[in-house]
C-alpha cells in the first residue's frame, strides 16, 4: 500500500527542505536554453530540469499549460517528464488547476491520480470555485491511490481578490471557507498525527490577515507560489506563514530556470541550501 501523500510530502520536506522546482518551459526560456518551441523542446527542457533537481530537492511542479499548448505531442512529452521525475525519486505536483462537476471532474482526476494513469503524478492542483463538493470525485481518487490535491485557496493575482475575499453569510472570507471545508475532509481521512493529503495553494505574497486565513488543522501541505521572481525570499518563509511554515512547499521557477541548463543544478543546490538554513533555524 502506497503511503498517504501527506506523509510523503512531509518526508520530502524534512529530507530536502521547502524548495520546489517549477518546470515552466515557456517560450522565452526555451529560446534562452537554445531549444525549439515545440514538443521536442519542452520534453528536453523538462528532462534536463528533472536531472538537475534530482537529489537536490524533494519536489518538482510541472506547469501543464506549457506542454498542453503543443497538443498531443506536448502531452506525450509531459508523460515522459512526469515519469522521469517520479523514477528519479521526486514527488511530482501536476499544476493543471482542474475544476469541474460530477463525472467530468472525476475523469479529469482519472488522468492524473490513479497508479499507472497516463499522466500519473503524486498530486494535482484543483480549482474549487464551482464548489468544494464538486471536487468529491477527485478527493476520493486521491485518497484511494495515496495521492494528493492542492486546492486553490488564496492566490496572489489581483483579479482573485473580489472572489476570494468576498464573505459568506457567517462572515468568513471565501478563501477561509474553502480551507475550512477541505480541512473537514482531511480530518475525516487522516490518521492522528499524520499530515492531511488535501493541501492548499496559498500565494507567498498574500496578506493572510486580509485574506481572512488563520492556522488550520489537521496540518496539510501548503503549495506557495510567489517565491523567487515574484518577490518572496527564503527569509520570508516564517514571517509570511508563521506556525505553519514547516508545511510550506516554496515553489520557484523562473528564478532558477533562468540560470540556464549548465548552471541549473548548482543554482538549485544553492537555493535549496538557503531554504534549509532558514527552515531549520
Amino acid at each position: 500500500m502506497t503511503a498517504r501523500f501527506g506523509e510523503r510530502a512531509r518526508a520530502a520536506l524534512e529530507a530536502h527542505g521547502p524548495l520546489c522546482v517549477g518546470i515552466d518551459p515557456h517560450a522565452a526560456l526555451l529560446a534562452a536554453w537554445g531549444l525549439t518551441a515545440d514538443a521536442a523542446g519542452v520534453r528536453e527542457f523538462g528532462l534536463r530540469t528533472v536531472e538537475a533537481a534530482a537529489g537536490r530537492v524533494g519536489i518538482v511542479k510541472p506547469q501543464v499549460s506549457f506542454f498542453e499548448r503543443y497538443g498531443a505531442a506536448g502531452f506525450a512529452a509531459l508523460e515522459e517528464v512526469l515519469a522521469g521525475a517520479r523514477a528519479a525519486g521526486l514527488l511530482v505536483i501536476a499544476d493543471a488547476k482542474r475544476g469541474d462537476i460530477g463525472s467530468t471532474m472525476t475523469d479529469y482526476a482519472q488522468a492524473w491520480l490513479p497508479t499507472d494513469a497516463p499522466l500519473e503524478a503524486d498530486a494535482l492542483t484543483v480549482n474549487p470555485y464551482l464548489g468544494v463538493g464538486a471536487l468529491d470525485g477527485a478527493f476520493a481518487l486521491a485518497e484511494e491511490h495515496g495521492k494528493g490535491l492542492f486546492v486553490l485557496a488564496a492566490t496572489s493575482n489581483p483579479e482573485a481578490t473580489m472572489l476570494q475575499r468576498a464573505t459568506t453569510a457567517d462572515g468568513a472570507t471565501v478563501s477561509a471557507a474553502v480551507i475550512a471545508e477541505v480541512s473537514r475532509r482531511n480530518a475525516d481521512a487522516t490518521p492522528a498525527g499524520e499530515w492531511g493529503s488535501f493541501g492548499f495553494v496559498i500565494g507567498a505574497t498574500v496578506d493572510q490577515e486580509q485574506a481572512g486565513i488563520a492556522p488550520f488543522a489537521p496540518v496539510a501541505p501548503i503549495l506557495a507560489p510567489g517565491f523567487g521572481a515574484q518577490g518572496a525570499t527564503p527569509a520570508d518563509l516564517a514571517r509570511r506563514f508563521g506556525p505553519q511554515a514547516a508545511s510550506v512547499i516554496a515553489s520557484e521557477s523562473r528564478s532558477l530556470l533562468s540560470a540556464g541548463p549548465a548552471a541549473l543544478a548548482e543554482t538549485i543546490a544553492d537555493r535549496a541550501a538557503q531554504y534549509r538554513e532558514v527552515s531549520r533555524g
